[in-house]
């Protein structure tokens, strides 16, 4: 496949980073069918794309399979050069990659540029906690049945690996999937999101050749693309070791089920609330608002969404909120003022519309934005929705943030535990006292004061309660939840003292 993302120079194409077909087993695979991936801006075919289907599924899993025990005994330093010749391989053609994420995700250029330095993060981090990989002794003597037993656990991987990544981050979200499982010395096969494959699979074959070039085999990491049909045949499939996936909430549930017993590790929806305190530097909130509510288009499971503030500043902080939201620039995404763009196809942006249609229709004042103009939803505030409604309770993605005011922090606090909902909040406070008090009460992964609830670094352990998910994603904290302990009682020696 001739993926053609414009060079430096904006005219001459990459031309063909990858070969044609599929990863499957060491050989790229020929796919029983293409579709074109489309530039959400405007509509314009950037390339035509593999389809995978349920065959090359198996195909893959079986492949992986055969090399379970063979990539779990790969040496340590193997496995930390394939993970830092990738990084290198990417660091290399990063603005190349920065291009692609925008035309095959529609997203911001700056929002492209910070995901590719994540992903060379997580990357490198990986890399690092290949070291990091240990046991430790047990004192199995605390009873008198052990005494004379030397006890101690070790970390084994878990097995095949199945990644399915998300369409706002494809390349973030398989690394993600992908570095850790090898790390851990998992095989693993990657399903990308059906709109976005392309920089995931350039992010594959670096992989593979990294791989390769270390006497390692390229199978240990595979991709197949499809529907899901292609989806299902991977996570039923009861031989693999774990399932890890990020997306809605409905297909993560789905999965979860249908996948018992395989462990499965849940990236799921969020509807991410800001509390703004009555001692909350308002500035600093309003800005808050505007950069963690409209990075990525809003299409961001920890993108501001719901704004709590205390009565005593509502008037103040909506009159900074509303002043900002009319300075974000919207537009084509390849340039690089542009803060929000189209969202990944014409049907969500449709659904969103419907959304704050309703919502309108219930008594919220639309303060600012939810026009479509040129086919891109203009930054949206929306004042006293209805707390029943989907703009409010579930997850818009996109960028729209639905604010209400409350009498006091204890109602705020209550009003972002009523979500089903809980990966990040944040809230803006002058007080230490409130800042602990928001990490002890609020019911999230995560408790962020005085910055965006989207803020992540992606060495920090990653995940939610509730709807949003199981299982942490980071390097350390996914090896650990890619590997499984496997204790060792020994009795040094049978002759009595």
């Amino acid at each position: 496949m001739t993926t053609h993302v414009p060079s430096a120079d904006g005219e001459s194409p990459v031309g063909k980073e990858f070969p044609e077909g599929l990863p499957i087993g060491d050989h790229w695979v020929e796919a029983p069918a293409t579709e074109d991936i489309r530039f959400p801006y405007d509509g314009t075919v950037l390339a035509r794309a593999p389809v995978g289907d349920t065959g090359l599924a198996r195909r893959a899993v079986d492949a992986a399979l055969a090399l379970r025990e063979r990539v779990g005994r790969l040496p340590s330093h193997i496995r930390r050069a394939a993970l830092l010749a990738a990084h290198e391989a990417l660091t290399s053609r990063r603005a190349d990659f920065e291009r692609l994420l925008v035309l095959e995700t529609g997203k911001p250029l700056v929002d492209c540029r910070i995901e590719v330095d994540r992903t060379l993060l997580t990357l490198l981090t990986a890399a690092e906690e290949v070291a990091r990989l240990h046991g430790e002794t047990v004192p199995l003597d605390l009873l008198p049945s052990g005494e004379g037993l030397l006890g101690f656990w070790t970390r084994k991987p878990i097995g095949v690996v199945v990644g399915i990544a998300g369409f706002n981050y494809p390349l973030l979200l398989a690394a993600h999937k992908v570095a850790p499982s090898l790390a851990a010395g998992c095989p693993v096969i990657v399903k990308p999101a059906p709109q976005t494959p392309l920089a995931t699979l350039w992010l594959v074959h670096l992989l593979r050749e990294a791989l390769g070039t270390a006497d390692a085999p390229r199978a240990a990491v595979q991709l197949v693309t499809g529907g899901p049909e292609v989806g299902v045949s991977l996570t039923t499939d009861r031989r693999i070791g774990a399932v890890s996936f990020t997306g809605s909430a409905a297909v993560g549930h789905r999965i979860a089920r249908d996948a018992a017993p395989t462990k499965v590790l849940l990236e799921l929806g969020s509807n991410a609330a800001l509390v703004v305190a009555a001692d909350a530097d308002l500035d600093a909130a309003a800005d808050a608002v505007v950069r963690g509510g409209y990075y990525a288009s809003g299409q961001a499971c920890i993108s501001v969404q719901r704004v709590i503030v205390v009565d005593a500043v509502r008037e103040e902080f909506m009159a900074r909120l509303t002043e900002r939201v009319a300075q974000v620039a919207v537009g084509d995404p390849r340039d690089p003022r542009t803060r929000v763009s189209a969202l990944i196809d014409r049907r969500s942006t449709e659904r969103v519309r419907a959304w704050l249609d309703e919502a309108v229709a219930a008594g919220a004042s639309l303060v600012a934005g939810g026009r479509v103009t040129d086919g891109v939803l203009e930054p949206t505030v929306l004042l006293d929705p209805d707390r029943t409604l989907p703009v409010w309770n579930e997850e818009v993605f996109a960028p729209v943030v639905a604010v209400r005011s409350v009498p006091d922090l204890d109602t705020a606090f209550d009003l972002v535990n009523e979500s089903r909902y809980g990966l990040h909040a944040s809230v803006y406070t002058s007080a230490l006292e409130t800042a602990f008090t928001a990490l002890d009460r609020l019911e999230v992964g995560g408790v962020v004061v005085n910055e965006v609830p989207g803020f992540r670094s992606d060495v920090m352990p990653y995940g939610g309660v509730k709807d949003s998910g199981a299982g942490r994603e980071g390097p350390r904290f996914a090896i650990e939840e890619l590997t499984v302990t496997r204790m060792a009682v020994i009795r040094p020696t049978t002759k009595k003292t």
